[in-house]
């Protein structure tokens, strides 16, 4: 599979007229504005000059899909999206050196964050893309006759697709958020809406890309990573059953029968082969976040430049000495071993999420690893470094592995499916037909009947370290009697309903006084 030419798209060098990413991340907060794009370009022309063609068009898409790689790191923090959701859940610690590496995470874990330790960069690079795509958006009223109409409505909709994406995470994670969908001018401030007002606000807006009808249910392989109708679907599925917005359900369990059906996605037939380098872009990826390795930008001098991700480096041991030895691993993320006790036995998907290291237990460190707190010997398999994954990077490999984040696949839309159907009257047996198409590839008895705790217990087991858990038992009202103190002292704090949405960094509540602080 030739990678490069799957993540050309995403991993493009961006020509974008006077945008330094790192002054962009610095610049793009709550009262963020975009006189600083008002400039001309290199070749003395004013910006309605520029975006009139097709080519600088796409230019400024592909800025506007940037920003979906900068989290894992850039700006200041560790934000690997599935790291920031799996710590606030029940099957992973933070770990890392210390308790004070990465304070923030280990606050969050034990729900005691504050508003200097919270996700701050998060925000910025959520609101780094809004902007993108609104700029986008503008741009594309100053089209010559050279582009056209399909083409015209397609950037379109991606942009409002994907920002509809970055306005989710931020309404996921802080709830009461600023929402504008022009870009802002002086004073550079938004109304900040409540949590309720923002996903009515995002579920129009989606609704209305979906409704067009523009965007292809997949798109080719050479286009991968954009967003697609079916990704659109998912992100419905997803805002609406977090929502419980039973009125929505209906419409939802629809679009997953959609894709359900559909000859454009299935199950990988092997579950293991989802997370090695040939298993991206399967039959049953229906969006992945695209990274590279070779011919990489990313470095320590410039964390936001296009290449591959650091979450690998992340979520392993320490100088690691077995087999496939290397010398890097910073230990956050090890999993619980109460984790690994979910499991069945012969579920197949037990081993191609944790990388048991027991047996390293009680050897000396020059046999086994560095140890490091909170550890386990369980980590992450699924995204665990291989050599193949950075072989090609140029410097700094610790930074670029080229693991793909898989962030919607089939198997949550039979899952999906399944739990829309018994929230819609629909009959157990059907339910279960479709979570025993994800059973029967683990390795595990058929159903002849499921309830909506069957299903949230098949997503736990099937989704772990992809980040879900987490959000499953916010909107399930489970977490407040999951996310308890545990027995090792690590989480002293319990989850409540106030715990729902994280603090809102000083540095925005200095940026716009009138910004109220989520009760936390």
């Amino acid at each position: 599979m030739d990678k490069g030419q799957l993540n050309k798209i995403i991993n493009m060098k961006v020509k974008y007229i006077a945008m330094s990413l790192l002054a962009a991340g610095a610049l793009l907060t709550t009262s963020c504005g975009d006189d600083f794009l008002e400039v001309t370009n290199p070749n003395g022309d004013f910006l309605e000059d520029y975006y009139k063609t097709d080519e600088h068009l796409q230019e400024a898409l592909i800025a506007a899909y940037d920003p979906i790689h900068w989290p894992d790191w850039g700006l200041g923090q560790y934000n690997a999206l599935n790291i920031d959701a799996e710590i606030l859940g029940d099957n992973f610690l933070v770990g890392g050196e210390t308790k004070n590496d990465m304070q923030n995470w280990h606050m969050l874990f034990n729900f005691e964050a504050n508003e200097n330790n919270t996700l701050s960069s998060l925000w910025t690079v959520d609101y780094s893309g809004i902007k993108r795509c609104n700029d986008l958006l503008r741009y594309l009223g100053w089209a010559d006759e050279s582009v056209s109409e399909a083409n015209k409505k397609s950037y379109e909709m991606q942009a409002r697709a994907m920002r509809v994406f970055y306005y989710n995470m931020l309404w996921h994670y802080f709830g009461n958020v600023p929402f504008y969908l022009e870009n802002l001018n002086a004073p550079y401030t938004a109304p900040q809406y409540k949590a309720d007002e923002v996903y009515a606000e995002l579920i129009r807006e989606l609704e209305e890309v979906i409704d067009s009808k523009v965007l292809p249910m997949r798109w080719s392989y050479d286009q991968a990573g954009r967003a697609s109708q079916a990704m659109c679907y998912m992100m419905y599925a997803e805002m609406v059953m977090y929502q419980n917005d039973k009125d929505r359900y209906q419409k939802a369990l629809g679009y997953m029968n959609e894709i359900v059906s559909s000859s454009e996605y299935g199950l990988n037939p092997s579950y293991a082969n989802i997370w090695e380098e040939s298993g991206e872009w399967t039959k049953e990826s229906i969006w992945e976040i695209n990274y590279e390795d070779g011919g990489n930008e990313r470095g320590w001098s410039s964390p936001l430049a296009i290449g591959g991700t650091v979450m690998p480096t992340l979520i392993s041991p320490n100088n690691y000495k077995g087999d496939d030895a290397w010398g890097d691993g910073w230990g956050f993320l090890p999993v619980r071993v109460e984790a690994y006790n979910k499991f069945s036995q012969g579920d197949v998907r037990r081993d191609a999420t944790i990388w048991d290291l027991r047996y390293m237990d009680g050897m000396a460190e020059d046999q086994s690893y560095h140890l490091r707190y909170e550890n386990t010997y369980l980590w992450l398999n699924k995204y665990r470094p291989r050599p193949e994954n950075n072989k090609d990077a140029t410097f700094d490999n610790n930074l670029n592995y080229n693991n793909n984040y898989r962030y919607y696949r089939y198997a949550e839309a039979l899952l999906n499916a399944a739990e829309l159907t018994l929230a819609t009257g629909g009959s157990a047996s059907t339910a279960a037909q479709l979570v025993n198409r994800v059973r029967e590839r683990a390795g595990l008895a058929a159903l002849s009947s499921v309830t909506i705790d069957d299903i949230l217990n098949e997503r736990d087991l099937e989704f772990m370290g992809e980040g879900k858990r987490y959000w499953d038992l916010v909107r399930s009202g489970k977490a407040a009697s999951v996310l308890v103190p545990d027995a090792y002292g690590y989480r002293t704090n319990r989850w409540t309903e106030q715990k729902k949405y994280i603090p809102i960094a000083q540095g925005e509540l200095d940026s716009d006084p009138a910004l109220v602080q989520n009760e936390y």
